[in-house]
């Protein structure tokens, strides 16, 4: 097949679990024979930018007329079978279905987070999960400044979404939910649901596995209040010492001073950094159990699925997709969301030693089933295959 995908990358100077997933998708797809064309534009290039371009990108948020020029001659000329949409903001906006209409291409979209229900796509407001804009205006997100604190800055993703919402429910073949538990909310919000279909993430095998028992509890993310640091911090207070390995936080954040400032001087936490990828498979292939307490509802959880592929368990809140991810009690322990005591009670369970072998293994077996590059090869190609399948049969009647 012949693919054109559709990206607005993320700055460069914090890690994107969703680049990371364009840039996975798009290699396995040329790797096993397909062509991939790209159509990108990168939120880096701002910093760079005269004054009246940067002024002019929050105006062009909701609608890019020149973006839809320039992709539809793309289509035109490149005719690719099918356009894989991922994230649109702040530079290309949904004009890039309009492009698609404009050239009789078939487009599908992944849907990464809540931007269609939610402006900064979290769900997640002043330490708590918050569904105040799902099914209704996004009149809540601009009067709480939900995106970067600011009304003036939601207001952009808030018109872009009243704008658009229409277009998103009609002019996407195929919306790819990467959870069945963001599936299901998308419905509850009037989203389409013969559109909706759920196809996980997946992840490369990391070439190393655990072996013995692991060295340390790992926390691997994105040093924020929604990723639930706070919450592990006062988990492991509470544990106080007593499970024999230290925790090791590796990423960076706006808690990054925070987290630094509470782990120095500790001989029972370690504060890495930000490491490369190659670092990050070491230290989660050296760990007992990876712990993700985030307090927001992921979409997916990307650095569970990373454990499980090198045969280690995870400790990851009973909400969100980690129910579907983290088979309890098998392949890792669920904790109450929030909760800081049930967080602590499961890493101390988890890291009984028989058990905890036995569910590394199982957590490896779950991911031979469900995400490698095979899985998410063939999960991708019908897919499309639908949409282009859907489009021909449509031709001949």
């Amino acid at each position: 097949m012949r693919v054109l995908v559709v990206h607005n990358r993320y700055r460069s100077g914090q890690p994107s679990g969703e680049n990371a997933v364009v840039d996975q998708e798009r290699a396995l797809l040329t790797a096993a024979g397909h062509e991939v064309l790209r159509f990108e534009r990168h939120s880096d290039d701002i910093a760079g930018m005269s004054l009246p371009g940067k002024v002019s990108v929050p105006l062009r948020v909701p609608w890019n007329p020149s973006v839809r020029r320039e992709l539809a001659a793309r289509l035109l000329a490149e005719r690719p079978d099918v356009v894989h949409v991922h994230n649109t903001f702040p530079l290309l906006s949904p004009s890039v279905l309009a492009a698609c209409a404009d050239a009789g291409v078939p487009a599908v979209a992944t849907l990464h987070n809540y931007t269609p229900v939610c402006v900064p796509g979290t769900l997640f407001r002043n330490g708590r999960v918050c569904v105040d804009c799902v099914g209704g205006p996004p009149l809540p997100a601009v009067r709480h400044g939900c995106y970067r604190g600011s009304a003036a800055a939601t207001v952009p993703g808030a018109a872009s979404q009243v704008l658009n919402r229409s277009r998103w429910r009609t002019g996407v073949a195929r919306l790819f939910c990467i959870s069945g538990a963001q599936r299901e909310l998308l419905v509850r919000a009037g989203m389409p649901a013969d559109r909706l279909v759920v196809k996980h993430n997946f992840v490369p095998d990391p070439g190393v596995r655990r072996t013995g028992a692991g060295e340390h509890v790992l926390f691997l993310g994105r040093l924020a209040e929604e990723k639930g640091v706070r919450l592990l911090m006062s988990a492991w207070d509470r544990l106080a010492g007593s499970l024999g390995v230290p925790l090791v936080l590796a990423g960076t954040g706006p808690l990054e001073t925070e987290v630094a400032a509470w782990a120095a001087g500790r001989g029972d936490v370690r504060y890495a950094g930000l490491l490369d990828r190659a670092g990050c498979r070491e230290l989660t292939a050296r760990a007992a159990v990876v712990a993700a307490p985030s307090t927001w509802l992921e979409t997916f959880g990307l650095v569970v699925v990373e454990a499980m592929a090198a045969g280690v368990p995870a400790v990851a809140p009973a909400h969100g997709a980690f129910p579907e991810l983290v088979d309890d009690g098998e392949t890792g322990l669920l904790h109450r969301p929030g909760d800081a005591e049930s967080l602590a009670a499961a890493l101390r369970a988890v890291l009984v030693p028989g058990r905890n072998a036995a569910m590394g293994a199982a957590a490896r077996r779950r991911y031979e089933r469900g995400f490698t590059p095979e899985v998410g090869l063939a999960n991708l190609l019908a897919g499309y295959r639908s949409v282009t399948e859907d489009r021909g049969a449509q031709a001949v009647r």
